[in-house]
């Protein structure tokens, strides 16, 4: 025993290198084996750089004392000393693994397995393992040599002379080397048997993919055929028994423990179908019975062991059946099952801690990338690997997935493998449950690597791969590009001529010589953008013919490609996030306006994406948020023009975004079809256009006061938005409806004031329809007071004074949808208490003034209908069109919105909700009114969308009106039910106007 002082400064000594029972460690280091050693000043070096130097220290000692006589023992000593390899190599087994450690105390010469690595030895092969086994003759000594084998392995994997996926191959290749080992142990204990038949070892699944754990089990599907001359039945027999005599081997747990399970469960029938098969009764039952998942399976085939021929032939004649399986009917949906299946049997109490199978664990990653082979390695043979790593790497390299999230993947990989592989080399047992002591985790940590504090940066690591994993797991496995591609004949995923042409044919484009032009200009050459783009346009294709226009859309698409081709983010994205690549598809096959948008400034498309969670690219931005943009570029821009420029890009984008989302909502995506409110559609569009004519009118307003007076103009100044516009009702080709108000401030000359608000109105107008690509945005006045004649802007006390005076019922009417929408907030609401006893006046209308309403609507209908148009079909003042509606709820306003508060909103529905819920309209009458109103809005959207321009009534060209219908949900060759259905809604509603307008 060491003196206390000595004691006291080693005890300091081993927890400054990791050793957590200093006072063991001491004991142990003062034991008689380690006495030779014990004045080596690296020993504890060595010892604080294992995973667990305690339980190095301890696994050193024990092997020491089973050394077979005192020569052995000094022999060890003596190399621990003088050989730096060997000890690290020794001590970092022993510091990993209790179970490497047990066999080394039942085996103690089996170090010399470590002593030093030959070439052969460095990186062993199948041979090499098999040399290593071959005098293994029964299965206790087959057990002891593969343990011996192991050890090596484990120990070129904690020195790190060995990565994560070598080890698991050298683990796969000494499966292969067993197998063969045990097979030959069966055949010579009954050589009539290996007489009558060949028998093939089909490994399968981690041994097959050569990426083996340090305990699985091993996967394998037998194939059997009779010799030459000997009857099928007898051979299948003996083959039988052979496979089953085999798996015993491996599987049965001796004085030696077990090598591993030999598992035979994926072969045709599972456990109810024969151990093994004729080849021709393999292929019959994958022709006709097999699952998805059987074919998925299949993708790891590989022959280990046995006739290696027969296996060579099993593997071949399978393999276009495997390549043939994402046609299968429901493919991606099936697999993808599968996988949730697998998350939902995890027990609860275990998920957290599932390396493997549970939510970003490894299994998510081998099904993301066996999905993406089995769909694209149809066409693509270099993708046909069965190791994930290798297949990922094929994956990344033909652009299938982006080299950014291959890495990621790969990384996550490695350190997952990397951690189960710590685990379960343990104590050799198979489990993919991360420990939770405290002591389990430190020690995994440091052995990867992680010693500041190992058992947080484990689990701080740990999470951050798992999270990567299932990010990119959600973003590649289910992306709807998967599923259409799947639906696709092979030889379309790399796009020859004749298959494109055949197919545009079939799919309806009206030119398909334009077409193939537009693909060969897309798709060909050699370089990673045409390879990504051959990957997308047989999808893209399919989605185009969708739409009433399908070469509309390839144009476009070309266009925008042509825009962006160099842009890095482009193709990656349609790539790789979510429905960006089917969103724009039905964008640009949609009509004219959105394509027209985006390709004025193509880096829009970036909102296509799947933005915060879903849809987040298109969700539309309030007022405020586009307020502060706007106002924040006026601020630096040098003049009025450009600041309105600028205003008006903002727009154009913004615009491009409420119709793409307005599209991808109507048209739905693979994974939600189109069926989302339509009127939550028209809330949608008429509430963020209005609020984006909102933010320009003020970012215009600010860029004119700020070009001409500064900070301060020398009146006050307000818009009030009129008509839809202050309803929150506009359409995407809508004129803004306004009023202009204004208020001279203290000690400013009314004049001064006049002529300053006059040239604000001017000059707000002359810069929105400047000549620009931008839309225009168009600023209408006419419902002033005194109408075109009237001044452009009046102060309030002109206004009170007039509608004091001289305000007509109709301007009454109007002033229902009188809204603030910019400029001066306090003049804005003064302006609203102004009106609003002329808007919901005390105890209602009269008499006369309901008759006059009813006059003027009368009157409106018979003059302003245009010449020729259909009154059925027109969605504006035809019959029970918005017109119709409209004036109903206004008048019920009018007469009612001095007394029910709810009445007193600009906005059309919900004043008809109102009405509802006061029991001034029934709940059957307001539905019919509503469903009228929001299919009337939605045609109008459906023309603007369409040809590009606003209009009232249905297009009368076949592909505009079949677009239009197709917006509506009404697929190809029901444009009759379109109209019919158009004008059974409408009819209905324009009986309820009679019974509720005209008192019929």
């Amino acid at each position: 025993m060491a003196a206390p002082g000595r004691r006291s400064s080693t005890f300091t000594r081993l927890l400054r290198h990791g050793f957590t029972d200093p006072q063991a460690a001491e004991r142990l280091l003062d034991s008689t084996e380690l006495t030779p050693l014990r004045n080596d000043p690296v020993l504890l070096d060595a010892l604080g750089a294992t995973a667990d130097p305690d339980l190095a220290l301890l696994g050193l000692v024990r092997v020491l004392e089973a050394q077979p006589d005192r020569t052995a023992r000094r022999e060890l000593q003596d190399t621990l000393i003088a050989a730096k390899p060997l000890r690290d190599r020794l001590l970092g087994v022993l510091g990993a693994s209790t179970a490497l450690a047990d066999h080394l105390a039942r085996h103690p010469l089996d170090w010399h397995a470590l002593v030093m690595y030959e070439p052969q030895d460095l990186h062993p092969g199948v041979e090499e393992f098999e040399r290593q086994l071959a005098d293994a003759t029964d299965p206790v000594s087959l057990r002891v040599a593969y343990r011996r084998c192991l050890l090596a392995i484990a120990a070129r994997d904690v020195c790190g002379t060995t990565g994560v996926a070598q080890t698991a191959g050298e683990l796969a290749d000494l499966a292969t080397a067993t197998l063969r080992a045990a097979l030959a142990i069966a055949r010579a204990a009954a050589p009539e048997d290996a007489a009558l038949c060949r028998l093939a070892v089909i490994a399968m699944g981690k041994c097959g993919g050569h990426e083996l754990n340090y305990v699985s089990d091993v996967d394998v599907i037998f194939v059997g055929e009779p010799t030459d001359g000997a009857d099928e039945q007898k051979a299948l027999r003996a083959a039988t028994r052979l496979a089953s005599h085999m798996m015993r081997i491996c599987s049965e747990t001796t004085v030696e423990g077990t090598i591993w399970p030999v598992d035979a469960n994926l072969r045709p029938e599972g456990r109810n179908g024969p151990l093994v098969r004729t080849l021709s009764s393999h292929l019959a039952y994958y022709q006709r019975w097999a699952k998805t998942w059987e074919f998925q399976a299949l993708l790891k085939a590989r022959p280990v062991a046995g006739d290696l021929g027969l296996g060579e032939e099993y593997v071949n004649t399978l393999a276009p059946l495997v390549w043939q399986a994402a046609e299968r009917e429901n493919f991606v949906a099936d697999v993808q099952k599968m996988r949730r299946r697998v998350v939902e049997n995890i027990p609860a109490a275990e998920i957290e801690r599932e390396l493997k199978l549970g939510p970003g664990g490894l299994r998510d990653v081998e099904f993301a990338v066996q999905l993406l082979q089995l769909v694209h390695g149809r066409g693509d043979t270099t993708l046909r690997s069965g190791t994930t790593l290798d297949a990922l790497r094929a994956l990344a390299t033909g652009g299938y997935v982006g080299r950014a999230d291959a890495v990621q993947l790969d990384e996550a990989y490695r350190f997952l493998r990397s951690m189960e592989h710590r685990i379960q080399l343990f104590r050799l047992r198979r489990t993919h449950l991360v420990p939770e002591a405290e002591a389990d985790q430190r020690r995994i940590g440091r052995s990867l690597g992680l010693r500041t504090d190992p058992v947080a940066e484990l689990n701080r690591e740990w999470k951050r791969h798992a999270a990567v994993v299932r990010r990119l797991h959600e973003k590649l496995f289910y992306r709807p590009l998967l599923d259409a591609v799947a639906q696709l004949a092979p030889g379309e995923t790399r796009l020859s001529a004749d298959a494109a042409r055949e197919r545009l044919v079939a799919l309806g484009y009206a030119d398909p010589a334009s077409a193939l032009r537009h693909l060969e200009a897309l798709a060909s050459g050699v370089t990673r953008k045409a390879a990504i783009q051959r990957t997308l346009l047989p999808v893209l294709l399919g989605w185009f013919a969708d739409s009433a226009d399908p070469d509309a859309g390839l144009l476009g698409f070309r266009k925008v490609s042509d825009a962006l081709g160099r842009t890095p983010w482009y193709l990656r994205l349609l790539r790789d996030e979510g429905a960006a690549a089917e969103n724009l598809a039905r964008v640009l096959s949609a009509g004219r306006l959105a394509p027209d948008l985006l390709l004025r400034a193509p880096e829009a498309v970036a909102l296509l994406g799947d933005g915060d969670g879903g849809a987040g690219g298109l969700e539309p931005r309030g007022r405020d948020h586009l307020e502060q943009e706007i106002l924040a570029a006026v601020g630096r821009s040098e003049g009025a023009e450009q600041a309105v420029t600028f205003a008006r890009g903002v727009r154009r984008r913004e615009l491009f975004r409420t119709a793409a989302a307005d599209i991808v909502a109507s048209y739905g995506t693979e994974e939600a079809p189109g069926d989302a409110d339509q009127g939550e559609l028209v809330e949608l569009v008429g509430g963020a256009v209005s609020d984006l004519t909102a933010a320009t009118l003020a970012g215009t307003l600010r860029a004119v006061v700020r070009d001409n007076w500064g900070d301060t103009l020398p009146t006050r100044f307000a818009i009030i938005g009129m008509g839809r516009f202050g309803g929150h009702e506009l359409g995407y080709g809508s004129d803004a409806d306004v009023l202009f108000v204004h208020e001279p401030r203290d000690g400013v000359d009314e004049q001064e004031a006049a002529r300053a608000a006059k040239h604000v109105v001017e000059e707000m107008r002359r810069l929105l329809q400047l000549p620009s690509t931008d839309p225009p945005l168009l600023i209408d006045a006419d419902l002033r007071p005194e109408g075109k004649s009237g001044p452009l802007v009046r102060t309030l006390k002109s206004y009170e004074a007039y509608y004091r005076r001289w305000s007509l019922v109709w301007e009454s009417q109007a002033l229902l949808r009188a809204e603030p929408v910019a400029g001066d907030e306090d003049l804005g609401r003064r302006f609203t208490d102004l009106i609003d006893p002329l808007r919901y006046p005390a105890r209602g209308l009269g008499d006369d003034a309901v008759r006059e309403i009813r006059r003027l609507k009368a009157r409106m209908e018979s003059e302003r209908l245009p010449r020729g148009a259909d009154p059925t079909l027109h969605s504006k003042l035809g019959r029970g069109g918005l017109s119709d509606v409209e004036w109903t709820i206004q008048l019920l306003q009018l007469r009612h919105g001095w007394e029910e508060p709810g009445l007193r909103t600009t906005r059309t529905r919900q004043a008809l909700a109102a009405a509802c819920s006061a029991g001034l309209i029934s709940a059957e009458h307001a539905e019919t009114l509503d469903e009228a109103w929001v299919l009337a809005t939605r045609v109008r959207n459906a023309v603007m969308l369409v040809r590009g321009r606003a209009g009232d009534t249905f297009p009368s060209g076949g592909r505009e009106l079949a677009a239009v219908g197709r917006y509506l949900g009404y697929g190809p060759g029901r444009v009759g039910d379109m109209l019919d259905d158009y004008r059974r809604t409408t009819r209905r509603a324009r009986s309820v106007v009679e019974e509720l307008f005209y008192g019929a």
